[in-house]
């Protein structure tokens, strides 16, 4: 095997183009060595040294590829991971890596039974505010942490017509945005042990949710986790208190915007963001201060694949994430059928 990750893309839309493809090639450690795709001159133009290829038969039958990336609509996540993964072949989803856990689950037993990688694209992970936030938390410098909210709020008041908003091809924000808010928050505290959400349609003309309040109820804290079309002003991203002091960041990790403007990993300002407030409170100790940002790091994501695939380390984000994720989504929307907190239990 060679020291160099070769990928298939699976899809050459929004994500495939702006999220995958640019990453995979300037993380130093993979290459986008085949794309199956409609688009083909596009793909062609951007990737000349790739194979493009018409469809996914085409692409997980070609002959020293080392993993597929799955970029296409979410209804098509399941199907396209199981074929690759029966395939014999490493397989990145992104997400939700299926509209339900079970699927979740059966592709995370097919992956382990196979001996292969089956790895979620929770890449919000590397966001530098998420990675700053961990850090300090993990410190004790906040102290016993009471609360942490998280919101992923824009302003989007026009409906677009696009798949993302059909509710039966698993669009809105609980599919789109909810498993990176509830992934980063699992990844900080682990699984809660109840789920509460409220999951409403608030914009003219939507057909799915737009509007996604989750709360995970722990012993000790209670997590926030919001995400919203209709917020011409947007609350702080993070938001976190502890017995000894409290933090917050404005605005989201810069590298969402930066990859869609052009910008690259490697380049000067890719990554760069602002710092948060940090105020640190002990006894007669009482410091308010500016509180440095890590860069982000999304290409870390694709070096890590490479390390697990190509070195046989450890992948950071488990099979068993993607469905604890899915998981907290589905309580997420029998909580607001219902109308109470339910309790979590993980999918084993």
């Amino acid at each position: 095997m060679s020291s160099v990750l070769k990928v298939g893309l699976m899809g050459y839309g929004l994500a495939g183009a702006t999220f995958h493809a640019p990453v995979i090639e300037h993380c130093g450690r993979a290459t986008v060595a085949a794309i199956a795709t409609s688009q083909a001159e596009r793909a062609t133009a951007d990737y000349p040294d790739a194979a493009v290829v018409p469809d996914f038969d085409a692409l997980i039958a070609r002959d020293g590829l080392d993993c597929i990336v799955i970029a296409t609509p979410n209804d098509t996540h399941f199907e396209l991971a199981h074929k690759a993964l029966s395939a014999g072949r490493h397989v990145v989803v992104d997400k939700p890596v299926t509209l339900s856990a079970r699927d979740a689950r059966t592709l995370a037993d097919l992956a382990a039974g196979r001996g292969l990688l089956f790895a979620p694209f929770h890449n919000r992970r590397w966001d530098g505010d998420f990675m700053t936030l961990r850090t300090l938390i993990e410190s004790g410098r906040l102290g016993r942490i009471t609360q942490f909210e998280s919101h992923f709020d824009r302003f989007r008041p026009k409906v677009p017509q696009r798949w993302r908003e059909e509710a039966s091809r698993g669009g809105g924000l609980l599919f789109d945005l909810g498993p990176h808010l509830i992934d980063q928050a699992l990844a900080l505290f682990g699984a809660p042990r109840t789920v509460a959400a409220t999951v409403k349609q608030h914009r003219d003309h939507a057909h799915a949710p737009d509007y996604v309040h989750l709360q995970l109820g722990y012993a000790d804290k209670e997590v926030i986790l919001h995400a919203t079309a209709l917020a011409a002003l947007e609350p702080p991203r993070f938001s976190v208190h502890g017995t000894r002091g409290s933090y917050t960041k404005n605005g989201l990790d810069v590298q969402e915007d930066q990859l869609k403007a052009g910008l690259r990993p490697g380049d000067a300002e890719f990554g760069k963001n602002p710092p948060g407030l940090l105020r640190e409170v002990d006894g007669d100790h009482d410091l308010r201060h500016e509180f440095a940002t890590r860069d982000g790091a999304y290409a870390d994501y694709y070096r890590s694949l490479a390390a697990s695939i190509l070195d046989g380390k450890p992948f950071p984000v488990s099979p068993q994430d993607a469905v604890d994720v899915m998981t907290v989504i589905e309580l997420a929307i029998q909580s607001d059928a219902e109308g109470r907190r339910v309790e979590f239990r993980p999918l084993a």
